[in-house]
């Protein structure tokens, strides 16, 4: 096991290093395909070993001692969402060579990609605050690459913004790194819990906040969300479909992680707060819209508060319910966007006073985007039904009713939306006339259509298998609200 943790991450490095010696297309598929097919093959083995009982996996790089060896640690939240980054890198792949789009043969897609394969995984893994970090900086250079890579004004205005942001992050970040070391003497999450404990108020109030705040920028969490907007729709869909699904995701992992492991419960009352205000805004933003790209990026927004209402009522039944809604929201948002690229595609346009009548080209297609978006919706039987019951549930359990009565109405404020997006894309005329050669999105985009088809039928997955599924969610739970599962099994491996 010790070596199968580190192919995640080692696996996508070797693969973007031989993408940039052998440079043809077809070679540079085979070698990303290759390398993101053992980083699955290892997140499934991972996945399983964890779902023993209690298990956490550890591994000690190089078989260094434990204080100064560099760790990795998959328990079953960390494990989870692995599986699903892995799965979900390679059905955007897929979908990235069926569109066609010149961003796919840039000769320097595919190592940026793996680049940000390797960090997404990395940031999962990390069993330290400063490989976490890095792990970041990782995904930030790649992100950046990738968002800019037509090199368009809009593309490089919002990159602009995006990596500014970012870097704001990375700076906040580490200056925490930096201050918990100075502080503590160590950076291992299986030691701080202890040490942190033995601070000050002050001081540990203090480091909270600003960890909070540099995963909060990367979640896009209020009011450090502004960025998200502007940045994600200039980006190709193939692109953003990765971006919504997982990069927000990490920073939530992050303050899943600080606020369960090293600070548990202290500012429960402020993230309440933040789950609601960013629920709120995210949904109005969306309703704001006439532009698909623009409504599903507000989204984004909105569905992080969900995660991070569940972060902060904090109960076994509460982390339970964000563990299961992590599991729902990445594939589900990610399909979304990949349906509006073929959307794009086919039409060159998303605003709704140009396209109209998409039902009426392609019944199937219409299915494509309907399930996705009823499930983000929260409409039955669909996982996202499952996953707001589970939260919503937990919050009655800890009587919020004011967090739980903001959350239903920003549900049906997100129906709404997605209704709006199947009257101005899907309903009515269809506008513009679409050449022949355009017409038909089975016949001339299997691959984008198929991919986009697995991951939904993802989602449908989700739903079908919930109960074992939540079963595996109530055990990350019961991991995470016991710090001490996790400083036991890295402590003493």
């Amino acid at each position: 096991m010790n070596a199968v943790l580190a192919l995640p991450i080692i696996a996508p490095l070797v693969g973007a290093a031989l993408t940039i010696m052998f440079r043809h297309s077809i070679l540079q598929r085979i070698i990303s395909f290759t390398a993101l097919s053992i980083s699955l093959i290892s997140a499934i083995i991972i996945t399983v070993d964890v779902s023993r009982d209690t298990d956490i996996a550890v591994s000690r790089l190089g078989g260094w001692p434990a204080n100064i060896a560099i760790t990795l640690v998959a328990d079953r939240l960390a494990a989870m969402l692995l599986l699903i980054s892995v799965s979900l890198l390679v059905i955007v792949l897929c979908f990235a060579i069926g569109q066609g789009a010149r961003d796919e043969h840039s000769p320097i897609y595919h190592p940026v990609y793996l680049v940000l394969a390797a960090g997404i995984s990395q940031a999962f893994l990390a069993g330290d605050l400063f490989n976490l970090f890095v792990a970041f900086e990782l995904m930030l250079m790649a992100s950046y690459v990738l968002l800019t890579l037509d090199g368009t004004d809009k593309q490089i205005k919002s990159g602009v913004t995006y990596v500014v942001l970012n870097v704001l992050k990375s700076l906040l970040l580490l200056t925490a790194v930096g201050l918990i070391f100075a502080a503590t003497g160590t950076v291992s999450m299986s030691e701080l819990p202890e040490l942190l404990a033995a601070l000050p108020v002050g001081v540990r109030t203090g480091l909270n906040l600003l960890l909070l705040v540099a995963f909060g920028i990367k979640a896009a969490v209020f009011p450090l969300y502004f960025w998200l907007p502007d940045s994600y729709p200039s980006a190709p869909s193939s692109v953003t479909a990765v971006f919504a699904g997982l990069l927000t995701k990490v920073g939530v992992y992050g303050i899943i992680r600080t606020e369960t492991l090293l600070f548990p419960g202290n500012q429960a009352n402020l993230l309440l707060w933040v789950a609601a205000f960013t629920m709120v805004v995210g949904v109005i933003g969306a309703l704001a819209q006439s532009q698909m790209k623009r409504i599903l990026s507000f989204h984004i927004i909105s569905q992080i508060g969900y995660i991070v209402m569940g972060v902060a009522l904090g109960t076994k039944a509460a982390l339970a319910a964000t563990v299961f809604y992590l599991m729902h929201h990445i594939p589900v948002k990610a399909s979304l966007f990949l349906v509006e690229g073929i959307v794009e595609r086919e039409t060159g346009e998303t605003e709704f006073d140009k396209v109209g009548g998409l039902a009426r080209r392609s019944g199937f297609f219409a299915l494509l985007f309907m399930i996705p978006a009823l499930s983000l919706a929260g409409i039955p039987p669909f996982s996202g039904f499952l996953a707001k019951y589970s939260l919503l549930r937990a919050g009655f359990d800890g009587d919020q009713w004011l967090i739980i009565g903001i959350a239903i109405a920003v549900s049906l404020l997100t129906l709404i939306s997605m209704t709006k997006i199947w009257i101005g894309l899907f309903w009515g005329e269809i506008m513009p006339p679409v050449p022949a050669e355009r017409v038909g999105i089975l016949r001339h985009h299997q691959l984008m259509t198929l991919s986009s088809a697995v991951l939904i039928a993802g989602t449908l997955g989700v739903a079908f298998m919930a109960n074992p599924l939540y079963e595996f969610c109530v055990g990350a739970a019961e991991q995470l609200i016991n710090p001490m599962m996790y400083v036991k099994a890295v402590r003493g491996s």
